[in-house]
């Protein structure tokens, strides 16, 4: 899975005010993936060696898709990384791995969200509504983000700030382990909106430097990770999808 399009430098755009190279340009993005990867993998570590969650419990899928989780997060730096040292060809060749370990997160993401509300095991401060809504529209909006950003992969420009909104909109688990959510429902999902967006703020200044304006991929990512928060939210309250997700946690 690439965060940065098939393409080379040709298809930067170059309507800034001052002069970037791609490896410049490149390297921004490499060490926001690497930080970005390094919170996700702390947050969950934390957690665990706090003893908030005892990890030798969980059902083997929670640990097929931390382990997916994990791979995707090594193959996002390492695409990062390759684009930046121009090694295009090892680049395309990760990105379609990249395609179907994605697929496999989202698929192991919704099949563990369902689950943990069937067995009663999702956080006791979250109903089912929530939480089902929760799991199963981060899953679609994540693979909808990565296949947007696939299909535009010869657009460096566009490609890489999608791939980095399907990044920035799988912080929430980890902002769960950080944030102290049962203190703030129910206003806890936007208060992870807003630190999501304080990333986003990071890119968006980027793009004020590098191009001169915010890059419109920019804009479409936050867009995006913005309606995810408010389809969950009204999904919670649907009063059919109250009744469907009692209907799996009465399983």
């Amino acid at each position: 899975m690439a965060t940065v399009s098939d393409s080379v430098p040709d298809t930067i755009v170059h309507s800034a005010p001052r002069s970037h190279d791609f490896i410049g340009d490149q390297r921004f993005f490499t060490r926001l993936a690497i930080g970005l990867a390094l919170f996700i993998v702390a947050a969950f570590a934390q957690f665990a060696l706090r003893g908030i969650v005892d990890y030798r419990a969980a059902p083997f899928w929670v640990h097929l898709h931390g382990g997916l989780m994990l791979a995707w997060l090594a193959l996002f730096t390492t695409q990062n990384w390759l684009i930046e040292r121009r090694a295009i060809v090892q680049h395309r060749m990760l990105g379609r791995v990249g395609v179907v370990l994605a697929l496999l997160v989202a698929l192991t993401a919704s099949f563990t969200g369902y689950w943990a509300v069937a067995m009663e095991r999702q956080p006791p401060f979250f109903p089912p509504a929530y939480f089902i809504a929760l799991t199963q529209v981060t899953a679609v909006f994540y693979m909808a983000l990565v296949f947007w950003a696939v299909s535009l992969r010869r657009n460096t420009q566009w490609h890489r700030r999608l791939m980095f909104a399907s990044l920035i909109l799988i912080l929430e688990p980890a902002l769960g382990r950080v944030l102290p959510l049962p203190l703030m429902m129910p206003w806890g999902e936007w208060v992870v909106l807003v630190v999501q967006l304080a990333v986003f703020l990071i890119i968006l200044r980027h793009d004020r430097k590098a191009l001169g304006r915010v890059h419109a991929a920019t804009w479409a990512g936050i867009a995006t990770v913005t309606l995810q928060h408010v389809v969950i939210e009204g999904l919670a309250i649907a009063p059919p999808f109250i009744r469907f997700a009692e209907a799996i946690a009465a399983r």
